[in-house]
């Protein structure tokens, strides 16, 4: 008897469960008549602050300098933003790029479209904020890396990058005297 009364109730309070996809709620941009002005969505406080920032620096978020591609970073070259690089650069990228940056990755030996290699003269050229902004907008068939790799790694990698296209040119006379002798020792 309890056990029927029970399945009774359970099948009574069914259709209540339904109600909250019929509740008076208001869709984005439908009008209102609560407020005088009759938008239902609000706009934000005056000074309100985003939860990602304000990012006004377009050097750093946007890798541009008076609307051209950076020619430097937006914070110091340090032996750990190099190493910083080369580890994201491994994760992200080298799977298309190849490890030496010729664009000859994993993907690309299974059959995808090769990305240009590094060593290409137009990219020697290119300034650094152009990589950054190819991570963050894209290009031809890379897709943006914008949401998987953050601002600072972003900038690690491209100083990385400059790092693959100068150690597949160097020559012995880069290299400062004082190393030199260390490097002739290892042949």
């Amino acid at each position: 008897m309890k056990k029927n009364l029970f399945c009774l109730l359970a099948i009574l309070m069914l259709p209540a469960c339904n109600d909250m996809k019929r509740q008076p709620k208001y869709t984005p941009y439908q009008p209102s008549p609560f407020f005088a002005d009759g938008r239902s969505t609000r706009m934000p406080v005056a000074d309100t602050v985003s939860r990602d920032g304000l990012r006004l620096d377009d050097h750093l978020y946007k890798g541009k300098v008076n609307g051209k591609d950076a020619e430097t970073l937006p914070f110091p070259l340090t032996p750990e933003l190099l190493n910083r690089g080369q580890e994201r650069y491994t994760i992200f990228c080298s799977v298309c790029h190849g490890t030496l940056g010729k664009g000859d990755g994993m993907v690309v030996q299974r059959g995808f479209p090769a990305p240009p290699s590094y060593q290409l003269d137009r990219l020697m050229k290119a300034p650094v904020g152009h990589f950054y902004d190819v991570m963050t907008n894209g290009w031809g068939k890379m897709y943006s890396m914008n949401d998987r790799i953050s601002v600072q790694d972003r900038w690690a990698i491209a100083a990385y990058i400059r790092v693959l296209q100068l150690s597949q040119n160097g020559r012995l006379s880069d290299v400062p005297e004082a190393d030199r002798a260390a490097l002739e020792k290892t042949r």
